[in-house]
């Protein structure tokens, strides 16, 4: 079971204490009362897919034997406009830099965190469409 903790700290800023003791801030911005103190929670989600997502495609690509500098995540969600303002459409983008980086390697790695490993993804789609696109730069 996986476990977190949120408490109150002032006005709508609250700090979440995960169960392995890593903590972070949320809060609203100053139209919503908030002092723009710590991430949104919506924010968090899409973080959390990027994060998810990469582990995985490092992962794959790593044991794959491809020769990796970087990678870097780009998502971006649009919101239904009537509450509870879910998301209706999440896109990732994935940067992978290397010298030498395999294209269908890199294909092969997204698809098996889209479609299978990434538990933050599948959670997504079950609420809206998830769009994925990529770019190898040759470093």
């Amino acid at each position: 079971m996986i476990e977190a903790k949120v408490n109150l700290v002032n006005d709508m800023e609250f700090r979440g204490t995960a169960g392995s003791g890593h903590t972070l801030a949320m809060d609203a911005d100053e139209k919503s009362g908030g002092r723009n103190a710590g991430f949104r929670p919506m924010e968090l989600l899409l973080v959390g897919f990027g994060g998810c997502s990469g582990m995985d495609v490092i992962s794959i690509l790593r044991k794959k034997r491809q020769p990796l500098s970087g990678l870097e995540i780009n998502v971006k969600g649009e919101k239904t406009d009537t509450y509870p303002k879910i998301y209706k459409t999440v896109h990732i983008e994935y940067i992978v830099k290397g010298k030498g980086v395999d294209k269908q390697a890199v294909e092969r790695a997204i698809a098996l965190s889209l479609e299978k490993y990434c538990s933050v993804g599948a959670t997504l789609a079950k609420a809206g469409t998830i769009t994925h696109s990529y770019k190898i730069i040759d470093e």
